[in-house]
């Protein structure tokens, strides 16, 4: 009988890639998710279980697909959003996150459970590359709640011998990708003559491919110990808002005015890059450069445009 992963926010950015990526290597993929799979999801998930979590059904749930991995991707997505109701980014993510993991104890204790964290629980790093000894400091209740969410795991399998794996995801972007600092550009780019962007230009990420996300959460379901171990996920290659900003107006042939407001958001990090030495170690290498990946992410978004236009 195949191995069975059960995907929680399996319609949103990352849950859909991630359900693919186990697919794609024969499991039987058992999807949750609020909102309705599509017609992708629908040629990938065994079951689906339209519901939000916390819900009463969830326990039944484990029980009958007996799951052999849980991928929680499920969970609020905004820095910004958190800043402004902090109260319902710890309601939809810490609350949330901890009745999955007692519900695991209850009805599938051994079921390895993966949590994809974000680089959010470092805020702004004392050095660069940020490796995963370095002591989190969050700057938003997004990353704070991360950060809680982390805790919850290493608790579950401290405690109750819940097989735990934390992976700290930096910047991922791709195709279905419809905010942040991508996206802005692009249609922003797309519908201004001037493009105005926040900060100086000089902030940074470490962007990584959501593709390379989903096999990077697949290698460490394969082969991460679940001691509660953390691991950072991203190119390992420092990008400057300025020099993205240059490669997507590039790439899309225009000629703009660009301006930045100079303004420092709060919440959001000044300087990201990531040491990759952990999963590096583990045989996984990005595969989709920055330039590739933006070129693909245009070609999506320019469909959307002409789908919405």
């Amino acid at each position: 009988m195949a191995n069975t992963v059960l995907v929680t926010g399996v319609s949103g950015f990352i849950g859909r890639y991630v359900a693919k990526r186990f697919f794609d290597n024969r499991w039987t993929v058992v999807g949750i998710d609020s909102s309705p799979p599509d017609t992708f999801l629908d040629s990938i998930l065994s079951s689906f279980y339209r519901m939000e979590l916390p819900s009463s059904d969830l326990g039944r749930i484990l029980s009958s697909i007996d799951p052999k991995a849980c991928v929680h991707c499920a969970g609020p997505a905004s820095v910004g959003d958190s800043m402004a109701d902090p109260g319902s980014d710890f309601e939809h993510s810490v609350l949330v996150t901890f009745n999955l993991l007692d519900t695991l104890r209850l009805n599938a204790p051994t079921c390895r459970f993966l949590y994809p964290s974000s680089a959010a629980v470092y805020g702004n790093p004392s050095r660069l590359p940020v490796d995963e000894k370095q002591v989190p400091a969050p700057i938003s209740p997004y990353g704070f709640h991360k950060l809680m969410c982390e805790q919850l795991a290493i608790e579950f399998h401290q405690i109750y011998g819940i097989p735990t794996t934390i992976v700290r995801i930096f910047s991922a972007y791709g195709a279905g990708l419809r905010r942040q600092v991508l996206y802005d550009i692009c249609r922003n780019a797309s519908s201004q003559k001037i493009l105005r962007l926040q900060g100086t230009g000089n902030e940074s990420r470490d962007f990584i491919h959501v593709s390379d996300v989903a096999r990077g959460i697949y290698r460490l379901m394969e082969r991460s110990q679940c001691v509660g171990d953390v691991y950072n996920l991203a190119s390992g290659i420092e990008t400057t808002i300025r020099s993205l900003q240059e490669l997507v107006v590039g790439e899309l042939g225009m000629e703009i005015k660009v301006e930045f407001d100079g303004l420092v958001v709060p919440g959001n990090p000044l300087n990201w890059r990531a040491d990759m030495s952990r999963l590096s170690a583990m045989g996984f290498k990005p595969k989709v450069n920055l330039r590739e990946g933006v070129g693909d992410f245009i070609r999506w978004y320019l469909t959307q445009e002409i789908v919405s236009g």
